[in-house]
């Protein structure tokens, strides 16, 4: 499935948060990653950030795709990002 990920989480929480997001799927600009990611990988990622998170206070959106078939994407300005995942 393709995923998309933006998060809105309290400073100290940032750096790990896109850490471990890093680790499944490829960073696209800040606080938002897109990618391919088994059902298994994204269980995991979402229980991990579950972990991360403090519910009361952060925010972590998921958007599912089961293929980019019908999907697009265009950007405008400055590329951030890019198809490194960091391990």
């Amino acid at each position: 499935m393709f995923v998309i990920v933006m998060y809105d989480v309290h400073v100290k929480r940032v750096a790990k948060v896109l850490k471990t997001c890093r680790r499944y799927l490829y960073w696209v600009q800040n606080s938002v990653l897109e990618g391919e990611i088994s059902k298994a990988d994204f269980a995991a990622l979402k229980r991990e950030l579950a972990e991360i998170i403090s519910p009361d206070h952060d925010s972590v959106l998921f958007y599912t795709f089961r293929t980019t078939r019908y999907t697009s994407r265009e950007s405008i300005g400055m590329q951030k990002g890019g198809e490194d995942r960091f391990l």
